[in-house]
């Protein structure tokens, strides 16, 4: 279990790190890596309370995802959770970068 943990923190690294570079300038600044990381507790959370996970591909293989949908809902919790007030559009290009990580990690 210990060594499960280490390597899903290993992952989390990689996918801020990835998510920092993919962020344009301007909206770098915007975030912390410590909320890079609150991020992408939430996206796994929204992923597994969504059902999205459980999404069958059309028959080209693809699963539609609404990345600003999942962009509202994560500036929506993390107020809610009073972690901070963020606008849905920067958070949509966090959204769009650990979706390309997840996808070069395929």
């Amino acid at each position: 279990m210990e060594d499960d943990f280490m390597a899903q923190a290993a992952d989390d690294v990689q996918t801020v790190e990835f998510i920092r570079n993919y962020l344009p300038q301007e909206v770098k600044a915007k975030f912390t890596d410590d909320d890079l990381f609150y991020f992408i507790d939430l996206l796994a959370d929204y992923y597994v309370e969504s059902g999205l996970l459980e999404q069958e591909p059309d028959d080209e293989g693809f699963v539609d995802i609404d990345t600003e949908a999942i962009a509202e809902a994560i500036a929506k919790r993390a107020h809610k959770e009073k972690y901070g007030d963020f606008d849905a559009a920067d958070l949509l290009w966090v959204v769009q970068g650990e979706l390309e990580y997840g996808e070069g990690a395929e």
